[in-house]
């Protein structure tokens, strides 16, 4: 009898997990690329992201998986269009220069 490579004992553990879940089946691809995509859109640095993957490079990371969305889009605009019609102020100790995505402060 053939041993039973490790790869294909995740796929049959994950296809058997999706299916007691009721979910459709997903290559571990697509649920790496998801992570990634949802990783980086909801505010988790580019260089952590980068790291978890497994990437040589952030850059490699971001060409692979940002992808420029309607609401991004809509979101820069409001950005931008507040900074120009309150004019650019310079942040003040209290209110630093970046503030990251989803934080409260």
């Amino acid at each position: 009898m053939a041993s039973i490579s490790i790869r294909d004992r995740l796929k049959r553990k994950a296809a058997k997990i999706l299916k007691e879940a009721g979910l459709e089946h997903i290559r571990f691809h697509d649920l790496r690329h998801t992570f990634a995509t949802l990783a980086l859109q909801n505010g988790v640095d580019v260089k952590t992201v980068s790291a978890m993957l497994g990437h040589s490079s952030a850059g490699f990371t971001l060409a692979t998986y940002t992808h420029t969305t309607t609401a991004a889009q809509h979101q820069a605009a409001a950005i931008m269009g507040n900074l120009v019609s309150t004019g650019i102020q310079e942040p003040t100790e209290a209110e630093p220069a970046i503030r990251i995505v989803g934080d409260a402060g």
